[in-house]
């Protein structure tokens, strides 16, 4: 049995809104999204908070990431290569452009030490939690029964 999701309007707004992009942009002889929105997800371990987006065709130097005040926040841009004189598109449905990302992230996270790495069209960020908000075991000693 699937698991139920609880209802939220503002979910997909990202979605729609690219999708009436892509149509206006057709109707009206564009040829090219000028955003897009790279899905992704937010994975917390008992060691660090990973994001994953996807960004396919990107490399390294194409995003930037940047972590203030425990706003972790991507951005970059994907570049449309241009058609040569040898063939003419007749479908364009890849997006094309800008994005911005941001995700609020809880507080004890070392902000120093936060890394990213783009792999075959994945970016993946990951913040370590402090030492100070990451599970600890305690350990249970035997007390003295003598008394």
């Amino acid at each position: 049995m699937p698991a139920l999701t609880k209802f939220d309007p503002l979910r997909d707004i990202g979605a729609v809104r690219d999708e009436m992009d892509r149509v206006f942009g057709r109707a009206f002889g564009e040829r090219i999204a000028r955003t897009w929105t790279p899905a992704l997800d937010v994975l917390e371990t008992p060691n660090a908070i990973v994001l994953t987006a996807e960004v396919p065709g990107l490399k390294a130097e194409d995003v930037e990431v940047e972590f203030d005040d425990n706003v972790l926040s991507i951005s970059g841009e994907r570049v449309f290569a241009e058609a040569s004189d040898d063939g003419t598109y007749h479908r364009i449905e890849r997006a094309y452009g800008t994005f911005s990302r941001s995700v609020t992230l809880p507080s004890g996270v070392k902000a120093s030490e936060v890394s990213a790495e783009v792999t075959d069209g994945v970016l993946t960020v990951t913040v370590p939690k402090a030492d100070d908000v990451k599970p600890r075991k305690i350990d249970v000693r035997q007390g003295n029964l003598a008394g």
